[in-house]
């Protein structure tokens, strides 16, 4: 692989999300070890699964990979950073303010804004620490969230107002900020640090597909406009050449290789890499040790599916005339990455406005592509993205115009700062998705959110809001929020995406159990992409096809209520009329049928 060739301290893998960055993470970090080097793998994304690679409970402390010796891992784990870092803030004056401004203080940090600023200071700290955590180590490889998430942060403002100053502090989302402005010497030092060629090496991980590609080609110049210009290629699970007896195999195989002919100008001089689909999940030891190497797929002995491996499922169809038996309300697809949620989207509000309902589609997920993605009108449909930069610029010239109108020019001024901070995307963002759940009560509102980990945090920052305004009208006031319409099961239906793979199954089990303990109860799952419903039959697929079983049958029996299996299709949909061919009867029954 040429992007671990004569590798840096640093090595650093973003892209889209459901592409393989963790996979390709661990797979490196075990090849560095097993080649003598003394290795840690670093996970910074909210919605880590290193731990459930390398079948590991990993935390917020360096543990070691007891069957690879020289590794160790690392998850940056948000709660945890976000409760050190308000035990930061709140310690020195908690006995010299009153007791109803540390609750004040205590709860203005409890939201999203909190969580990304504290996990960004953990990852920093790990960049420039070279007598601590990280001083032992030849090579510090991070795992990061989807991309942007990190990319955002390292674009921090130049200074910051100390916000506990004497004690006080404007009761708003800008006390996570407080006394970053220390801070900046070690920021520019992380900054450095990515930007040093001899130092760090970015990997850019991507999958054959137009939306990831897409993506990492946005990506590829942003990292380079803020001077992150050392940058690797690597395309993840490439069908292998095919014999032509499998149709399916064949139409994948021409469809991956034009989009590779094809690639974006600006990816076309990066060194780049190719990595070949393999017939089993990337979780374990063995499985990591074989994503770099190439070896023959035998026929699998076992049938596609093991009987009833898919029972009470039903088609996308189905679900789509239980939703449309109302007239208004708000539908909102989640999971991890790269599983489909905009394609599932984008096909489900088509169906609605099909039928003759007024639908608005939108999307919280910064690379989203709704307009690609549809590449068409239809009737009584809207289409939309909460923009994070278009959102932040509303608030900020919101806030100015009210806030800002009674400041002098250096209180303007230091509010104009403020206001540059990570936290007003955030709450930006927050208020945009606050107002499309209030259109919901009059129309449908399907929404295409962003992979897990941002979704959760969006969730934090609803929870937040409710906590605040259930605090400020007491216990007898008759009030809504976000937070109890996401609660109503008439107003609000949750659709989990996942694919039939052991990863992002769990994952959309984890949101599924975080859901539940906010009162938030998910309506359906949608098995995406299944090779087992599309009944391959190369010996590749049909081994990937086997392994699905397992995870079919968790969904069904673990997890749903309601459940639809959309099978893997020879050609991307793309468009309104493939789109909607998803939801035309016989697509997705059961693969046993």
């Amino acid at each position: 692989m040429k992007f671990l060739d004569n590798p840096p301290r640093f090595l650093f893998f973003t892209g889209k999300g459901g592409v393989g960055k963790t996979s390709v993470a661990c797979a490196s970090a075990i090849a560095l070890a097993r080649a003598g080097k003394k290795v840690l793998l670093v996970s910074t994304d909210p919605a880590s699964n290193v731990g459930q690679v390398f079948g590991l409970r990993i935390g917020n402390t360096v543990t070691a990979v007891p069957a690879v010796p020289r590794l160790s891992t690392l998850e940056i784990d948000p709660q945890q950073a976000a409760d050190a870092y308000r035990e930061r803030i709140v310690g020195p004056v908690r006995g010299l303010l009153p007791d109803a401004e540390i609750a004040s203080i205590t709860e203005q940090l409890s939201g999203s804004c909190t969580t990304e600023i504290a996990s960004f200071n953990e990852f920093t700290a790990l960049l420039t620490d070279t007598d601590g955590v990280t001083g032992g180590f030849d090579h510090v490889l991070f795992d990061t969230a989807p991309t942007g998430h990190t990319i955002r942060l390292l674009q921090l403002p130049g200074s910051w107002t100390e916000f506990l100053d004497d004690g006080k502090g404007d009761a708003s989302c800008l006390g996570p900020l407080a006394g970053l402005g220390k801070q900046r010497s070690i920021y520019a030092d992380a900054v450095s640090a990515l930007a040093d060629p001899d130092r760090t090496r970015l990997v850019l991980v991507t999958r054959a597909q137009r939306a990831p590609i897409a993506e990492v080609a946005r990506t590829r110049t942003e990292l380079a406009d803020i001077g992150l210009a050392h940058q690797y290629v690597v395309v993840n699970g490439l069908l292998p050449a095919p014999d032509g007896r499998d149709a399916l195999d064949t139409a994948i195989h021409r469809r991956e290789r034009a989009l590779l002919d094809a690639l974006p100008v600006n990816l076309r001089t990066l060194p780049v890499d190719e990595i070949e689909l393999k017939p089993t999940n990337m979780v374990g030891i063995a499985a990591l040790d074989s994503l770099f190497t190439t070896t023959p797929v035998a026929e699998p002995a076992a049938p596609t599916t093991e009987p009833g491996a898919v029972t009470d499922t039903a088609s996308l169809s189905t679900l789509v005339d239980e939703l449309a038996a109302d007239d208004h309300g708000l539908i909102m697809f989640m999971g991890k990455g790269g599983v489909g949620k905009t394609t599932l989207a984008a096909t489900v509000a088509i169906a609605l406005a099909d039928r003759g309902h007024q639908v608005h589609l939108t999307t919280t997920d910064p690379a989203a592509h709704l307009t690609d993605t549809l590449a068409g009108a239809v009737a009584n449909l809207v289409v939309s993205r909460i923009d994070p930069a278009e959102a932040s610029e509303q608030y900020r010239t919101r806030v100015l115009k009210s806030k800002g109108a009674v400041l002098d020019e250096q209180g303007r001024a230091a509010l104009t700062e403020d206001l540059k901070s990570p936290c007003t995307e955030e709450v930006a963002v927050f208020q945009a998705f606050s107002r499309v759940i209030h259109e919901s009560r009059r129309k449908f509102v399907v929404v295409d959110t962003a992979p897990t980990g941002h979704t959760l945090l969006l969730l934090d920052a609803t929870g937040s809001y409710h906590r605040e305004i259930a605090r400020q009208m007491g216990e007898n006031a008759n009030f809504t929020t976000p937070l109890m319409r996401l609660q109503d099961p008439d107003e609000t239906k949750i659709v989990l995406v996942t694919l039939a793979e052991t990863t992002p199954r769990l994952e959309a089990a984890g949101l599924q159990a975080d859901l539940e303990r906010a009162g938030i109860d998910p309506w359906a799952w949608v098995v995406n992409n299944s090779l087992a419903a599309a009944a391959p039959s190369s010996p590749l697929l049909r081994c990937r096809a086997a392994a699905e079983a397992t995870e079919l049958r968790a969904v069904t029996a673990d997890h749903a209520t309601r459940c639809a299996v959309v099978p893997m299709l020879a050609a991307e949909p793309v468009g309104v009329e493939a789109l909607r061919a998803l939801t035309r009867e016989g697509c997705g029954d059961s693969a046993t049928e």
